[in-house]
């Protein structure tokens, strides 16, 4: 059984301590009912909980009796309503210490949101269980095509003895909306850059309407290919609507044609085509994130309809090699790709946008973000930092209320100045510019983690991951977020997760190495990194090194980092990691001076990671602490030391 909170992550923007208080209530609702129908809570996971029971019935008899407590609790309080989700699947798990894992599992995670708020499903094997022992009345929902689940599966709903009463009034929840990669139809296949780049262009314009809440580009661009339904794409990212088209430019002469699909009904909401000149690309971008929030029945206020209506650039030369540049640097890290190069060809794109127009706002901002994003760990500090400094101002003087810019500027605060509190004044000011922007709730996750601010930081990669449900860095920041304040299971839960989920992604992997490790489960770490040891890439090719000499292999560790030095080592190497490296094998005098060197060159794995087991035997030491202290960082950690360490001075969390 699963169950979740829904509308978790609104309440904690609204109001975090009231969203923690609604934890702590479903685990005291739900903790006597486990006791009474033999359940076990078998661990937390974000706002919701895992439970296995020995047999159906229990698990179903426990979850309408806590949606029973759920519904008195709301009648008698005048705080924030509890409004559970709850999913049930029978099936053979496997245990692994007190975690559980399997098909079973996976499947019942993928039933929960299909319930609604308040309300239970399950899957036709829990329903042969129990349809001739309980006294409630089930609906069949039909077959459901479950993300990661080859066959459709029949799924039933619980029709609870009061659905016919009168409910209270649900939240207020802001439409939400995917845009679906624009097909390319143009006679030049080389275009296709431009219809993807005019994809990126309307989710920005649409993400300006308040009232609306935009998927981001990340999580869209899989679909590119794809020959899914609207209703499978629809319940794989939670929206409401979905808006699909196509682009046919030829020379001069464009042709676009949009229509905006209901996802419940498969109904179209309203569809258009445009057969304009080029150069009113912008006026048709406008009309159509006009007509689709008016179709969602939002209303746009004076301020959103101008910054819709805005031309970002008169040159088109510039706005064509703007969408190269976005198009290029969405490529990073896919497909074994080289980060470095593919960020600096992206460079170069935007730099060309800029020269064309040098009054292109949105160009400037772009490039700002992309380098910070590269910076420290792809490309030294040292090359960049002046650069973004001259694109965020100008962005700024020319667009002051642009939340691009204003995240740059964050960024820029953050991770070259280590101002913490100005940056974090700049990430609430993108964020309020734009609610739908899942870059700036993702960098402000950021900065609160570095500040070990971490039920904050949690709090915004969720927000982050609402909005973009396939972008794999939010999720993963999210587990070091688990992991770093103490919570190694959760850490663990949601790393598997997301290992199936994405796949392909090597940084997955390698994070759950480290938490394999942390945990002291050695041979699942080693099975996890062994494949990686042929990785051309620097720091991704060091974590395998730094998990060896964790797990106390250090000669090992030594040896392969010696032999690779020697054949293969090439490409920017982060110092941060080398820093790492260094402590995990002993040497803690290299491991300072890296460390140090990485702080002065403002090598961002120093911030995000500062905190991690890889440091603990050289967390007491001064000159680590002085570091700290000189970035006004905390010198402790909400963590007890990892005992596989090597050489860690025990019993030394450092100076508060």
């Amino acid at each position: 059984m699963f169950t979740d909170i829904a509308g978790y992550t609104a309440t904690t923007q609204s109001d975090e301590a009231g969203a923690l208080r609604l934890l702590r209530e479903q685990e005291r609702l739900l903790r006597p009912l486990l006791e009474a129908h033999r359940g076990r809570k078998v661990k937390s996971m974000g706002d919701g909980l895992l439970i296995e029971f020995p047999d159906a019935l229990d698990a179903v008899q426990s979850a309408v009796e806590l949606q029973r407590l759920t519904r008195e609790r709301n009648a008698q309080r005048a705080t924030a309503p509890l409004r559970l989700r709850v999913g049930i699947h029978l099936g053979d798990v496997q245990g692994r210490g007190r975690d559980i894992l399997g098909d079973a599992v996976n499947i019942a995670s993928r039933v929960e949101p299909l319930a609604d708020p308040g309300g239970v499903c399950l899957t036709a094997q829990v329903f042969v269980q129990v349809q001739n022992k309980v006294p409630y009345r089930f609906d069949k929902l039909g077959p459901k095509q479950l993300k990661g689940v080859r066959e459709p599966i029949d799924i039933y709903r619980i029709v609870l003895p009061w659905a016919s009463e009168p409910s209270t009034p649900s939240e207020p929840t802001h439409p939400r909306l995917a845009v679906l990669p624009l097909a390319n139809i143009s006679p030049d296949p080389g275009d296709e850059y431009f219809a993807d780049g005019l994809t990126e262009e309307l989710i920005s314009v649409l993400s300006q309407a308040r009232g609306l809440r935009v998927i981001a580009r990340t999580s869209v661009m899989p679909y590119k290919a794809a020959t899914k339904s609207i209703a499978q794409i629809g319940s794989e990212l939670g929206v409401d609507s979905v808006l699909e088209g196509s682009v046919r430019k030829a020379g001069n002469q464009l042709r676009i044609s949009v229509q905006l699909i209901d996802v419940r009904t498969q109904e179209h909401r309203w569809a258009q085509s445009y057969d304009r000149k080029l150069e009113n690309v912008f006026a048709i971008q406008a009309e159509v994130a006009e007509k689709t929030a008016e179709a969602l029945k939002v209303e746009l206020l004076r301020p959103e309809r101008e910054a819709i209506q805005e031309r970002p650039t008169s040159n088109l030369v510039a706005y064509e090699f703007y969408l190269r540049g976005i198009e290029e640097s969405r490529r990073i890290g896919s497909g074994g790709s080289r980060t470095e190069e593919i960020g600096r060809r992206a460079w170069r794109y935007f730099e060309e946008a800029i020269r064309e127009d040098p009054e292109f706002s949105a160009a400037h901002a772009y490039l700002a973000n992309h380098l910070l994003a590269l910076m420290g760990e792809d490309i030294p500090a040292s090359e960049v930092v002046s650069r973004i400094r001259e694109l965020v101002a100008r962005a700024l003087e020319l667009n002051p209320d642009s939340s691009e810019a204003h995240t740059a500027r964050g960024n820029l605060a953050m991770q070259v100045d280590h101002d913490w509190v100005r940056a974090e004044a700049e990430f609430q000011q993108a964020i309020a510019l734009n609610p739908s922007s899942s870059l700036a709730h993702f960098w402000y996750g950021n900065l609160l983690h570095f500040l070990q601010r971490f039920g904050e930081c949690e709090k915004q990669h969720c927000i982050a991951i609402e909005l973009d449900p396939l972008w794999v860095l939010p999720r993963e920041n999210l587990v070091w977020s688990y992991a770093f304040s103490g919570d190694l299971e959760s850490a663990i839960a949601n790393c598997e997760k997301a290992a199936q989920t994405f796949r392909d992604s090597g940084s997955v992997r390698v994070q759950l190495a480290w938490l394999y490790a942390f945990a002291g489960r050695a041979a699942d770490a080693m099975a996890v990194v062994e494949p990686m040891k042929d990785v051309q890439v620097p720091d991704v090719w060091f974590n395998p090194l730094g998990v060896l000499a964790f797990l106390g292999q250090r000669e090992g560790a030594r040896t392969l980092l010696a032999d690779w030095k020697e054949h293969r080592l090439s490409g920017y190497l982060s110092l941060g990691n080398a820093a790492a490296f260094y402590a995990l094998v002993g040497e803690r005098s290299t491991a300072l001076e890296l460390f140090e060197q990485a702080s002065l060159e403002r090598d961002v794995t120093v911030w995000a990671g500062y905190q991690a087991p890889w440091f603990d035997s050289i967390r007491g030491d001064p000159r680590f602490v002085a570091i700290l202290r000189s970035a006004q960082l905390p010198t402790s950690i909400s963590r007890p030391l990892m005992p596989g360490v090597p050489d860690a001075p025990r019993g030394v969390n450092g100076p508060a």
